[in-house]
């Protein structure tokens, strides 16, 4: 149990180390229950700690974002963590929650029961049900994993890769490079 303090410490702060300086229109901290009932508006950049009890709706953040349902309407940099977790933009750092989507490029680790990312990703996508992405740089763990382009590795019951380069399915174990 103490290790598991320990690494979620350690990614606190290494979140909270990628946060910039604060501008006029940008939060360090931002409180919501459900959007519009929050401290800072919606349109607002929080670069620091997010905490949703319910709902919580924000132009960009940098740094943890903790709550229920995570919204994010530009781009997310850190620790995303939430049952829900919505992101318009682009995606760098660690996402977990039982669901996960990007509509635009993800760096890093994306964890839930499904991940979706509509753009580039590159680096481990681990989920209990289902992984996609637009284009796959690096691995895939589920039980059913897709990539329109593939390049790495899929471990999973069912694996796609639409590309078909050298194979568009294949079960337990689907590879590209």
């Amino acid at each position: 149990m103490r290790n598991i303090t320990k690494v979620f410490v350690g990614l606190v702060l290494l979140g909270l180390m990628a946060v910039p300086t604060v501008q006029a229109e940008d939060t360090f901290i931002q409180l919501s229950i459900l959007d519009p009932i929050q401290l800072f508006p919606n349109d607002y950049d929080v670069q620091g700690i997010r905490l949703n009890i319910l709902y919580g709706n924000n132009a960009n953040v940098s740094g943890v974002d903790l709550g229920l349902v995570n919204k994010v309407t530009g781009d997310m940099h850190g620790l995303q963590l939430g049952v829900v977790n919505l992101v318009d933009g682009h995606v760098r750092g660690l996402q977990s929650g039982y669901v996960n989507v990007v509509q635009g490029d993800f760096i890093g680790w994306q964890d839930g029961w499904v991940n979706v990312t509509r753009g580039d990703f590159t680096g481990l996508q681990t989920g209990f049900f289902y992984n996609t992405a637009e284009h796959m740089n690096g691995l895939q763990v589920a039980l059913c994993n897709h990539a329109g382009n593939l390049d790495g590795l899929q471990i999973g019951l069912l694996n796609f890769n639409d590309n078909r380069d050298p194979l568009g399915f294949f079960p337990i174990v689907n590879f590209s490079f």
